[in-house]
């Protein structure tokens, strides 16, 4: 194994053994809220910009994820069209409730914020929106990034206002693996380590609710399984009315 390899890897196992030490406590309260939203008949609604927005992706219409998700997706602020004006897009100010209008938020969903950072303007703005509904907010951040960047246009960082934040240990800047000497790193960590809180809450969640008997659990199976059209079909008329993006 090359050093590249052992050395990003390494990053990868001691964030995520860090996440396992020290947030449990903090996944199994946001699992808690999942799951009484999902069984009580309401949506848990996922944002990110830039790189963040995959994570919004990961937890859409996939299998073994689950149908009472919903993501909330603008393209302007993704990086397939132009990955430079996202990045300038997400730091301004007044985008986030805009970007709200589209979804049928109520007070008894909750939303997952992903921001690497916790400092930039939209999702921040998103955060304040969600609570103004009177939505749970559930922040992924890296903490220590966080308290070193400089706070952005809104005045505030995401995890003061997040009502549930989950530290995914990330080092400032994301980029774990140290190039030379003059400071450059690569091997960033950030989507990693947040697909695993991401899936860690919503298994739980599911989890708890097979415990419950509910009946049909809301998870979608892998399309090439036998039987798996149907039972996504199902699933997918129920949810459509509320996620634009079924």
């Amino acid at each position: 194994m090359t050093n590249g390899i052992a050395t990003y890897m390494n990053s990868v196992f001691s964030l995520l053994d860090a996440i396992a030490r020290t947030q449990t406590h903090v996944l199994q309260q946001a699992a808690d809220l999942v799951a009484q939203t999902i069984k009580d008949g309401h949506l848990v609604y996922l944002f990110g910009t830039g790189h963040s927005h995959m994570l919004c992706e990961e937890g859409h219409y996939r299998a073994g994820g689950v149908a009472a998700v919903c993501p909330i997706l603008s393209t302007n602020l993704m990086l397939h069209e132009s990955a430079i004006t996202s990045t300038q897009l997400e730091r301004l100010g007044g985008l986030g409730s805009a970007i709200l209008k589209r979804y049928q938020l109520t007070p008894d969903d909750v939303m997952i914020i992903f921001s690497n950072s916790g400092v930039n303007a939209v999702p921040v703005e998103v955060a304040q929106a969600a609570k103004n509904i009177g939505m749970k907010t559930i922040a992924i951040v890296a903490i220590e990034y966080a308290s070193q960047a400089n706070v952005g246009s809104v005045g505030i960082k995401l995890h003061d206002i997040a009502d549930i934040v989950i530290d995914n240990h990330g080092p400032p800047g994301d980029a774990t693996v140290d190039v030379g000497s003059d400071g450059l790193r690569t091997g960033p960590v950030s989507t990693i380590v947040g697909a695993f809180i991401l899936n860690s809450i919503l298994t739980e969640a599911v989890m708890q609710l097979a415990a419950a008997g509910v009946d049909p659990l809301p998870v979608y199976i892998s399309a090439n399984m036998p039987g798996a059209n149907e039972h996504n079909a199902i699933l997918a008329e129920h949810y459509r009315t509320r996620n634009p993006h079924l």
